[in-house]
């Protein structure tokens, strides 16, 4: 939208910091009852859900169904989990395309929400007696923090590898540092799949970036497989610089682990120019499509044992060390201080999710 003039009166600034939508009582605080209904009637605006409005007749943008999902929650309401994390620049995809909104406990859901109209995404409110001020963010519409949000985005996340996924993104993307996340948790002991996500962190500060490689750490604790350096930074014969996804270096492995995008041509032609140079240096290389380090863990790792024992390793080298340990259970807990969420849909009834 155009930024106002200096002079322009109240509602277009209201319009632009609202990114065009505004609820009926704002409205008429800056015109008139009667201004509003002929700007709606003569089609400059309309009415998108009961009490709520848009300067324009076209498709709402994301931005904007981030609004009306505030606005309709009612006042103190702020966007959270997964659309707040995506609004502060989170990229990836994953399976919610709900708007979640966060209200302080004891609060009353605004009946704007349960009078959603056609073509708008559900909104999910959710109660929590837990949100200091370090966990609000002034924006647009105003939102939880961006630790806050890849907290509870991984506490409502579908399944514990999307919640990972989420961690694992937001840190790898430089939207937050584990470091943060784990601040926020530790305010909230409760917090579901809290156990999952804390190992998770811990791989992450050991360099782990994405979701393959935390499964890979995992899948050498729950094995009693020595935990592998993650990211080796190596020099190539071009001097170009290369990393390495996990390296012992003590004996000399390395394992790659290939996501969907390795099947790619460049890429393809990428990984065996840097296999080529690993080989080169005098180490063995080994790599693994990420689907079967989770469908079939045992065959992967005793690849790894075989190739390690090689090397020289044995198992008693290890015991007691981190390569040894038992990954932590996952397990869910009860959110801090919530109530089931409330779910609500357009023309659809309310239902508990």
């Amino acid at each position: 939208m155009r930024i106002p003039d200096d002079d322009a009166p109240a509602i277009d600034w209201l319009l632009f910091g609202q990114s065009g939508v505004v609820t009926w009582r704002q409205a008429v605080s800056a015109l008139s009852p009667g201004r509003v209904r002929h700007l709606v009637g003569s089609g400059r605006w309309r009415k998108v859900c009961h009490g709520i409005l848009v300067n324009q007749t076209t498709p709402l943008t994301r931005e904007q169904s981030a609004w009306v999902a505030v606005l309709a929650a009612g006042d103190g309401a702020l966007l959270a989990g997964l659309a707040a994390a995506r609004a502060g620049g989170l990229t990836g995809r994953w399976r919610r395309e709900a708007f979640d909104v966060i209200i302080p406990a004891g609060r009353l859901v605004s009946a704007r929400v349960r009078r959603l109209g056609p073509g708008l995404p559900a909104v999910v409110v959710h109660r929590t007696r837990h949100l200091p001020d370090e966990h609000r963010q002034r924006a647009r519409p105003d939102r939880t923090s961006m630790a806050r949000s890849v907290v509870d985005a991984a506490q409502w996340a579908s399944t514990d590898d999307d919640a990972i996924g989420i961690v694992a993104a937001a840190c790898q993307q430089g939207r937050v540092t584990a470091t943060e996340i784990r601040r926020v948790l530790d305010g909230m002991p409760q917090a579901r799949r809290r156990r999952v996500v804390m190992p998770a962190l811990a791989d992450i500060d050991g360099g782990a970036g994405a979701l393959s490689e935390i499964d890979f750490v995992g899948l050498c604790r729950r094995f009693g497989l020595p935990r592998p350096d993650l990211q080796e930074r190596r020099v190539d014969a071009a001097g170009r610089v290369r990393y390495l996804d996990a390296y012992w270096r003590g004996y000399r492995l390395h394992a790659e682990v290939d996501g969907a995008h390795h099947m790619d041509v460049r890429q393809w032609t990428a990984d065996m120019r840097r296999q080529n140079d690993v080989w080169l240096a005098g180490d063995r290389i080994l790599r693994f499509p990420a689907h079967l380090c989770r469908s079939r863990p045992g065959e992967v790792a005793a690849t790894l044992r075989a190739a390690l024992e090689a090397a020289g390793w044995r198992r008693s080298e290890d015991l007691g060390a981190a390569g040894g340990a038992v990954p932590a259970e996952r397990g869910v807990g009860g959110q801090q201080g919530s109530r089931t969420p409330l779910v609500y849909a357009p023309r659809a009834r309310q239902r508990r999710q």
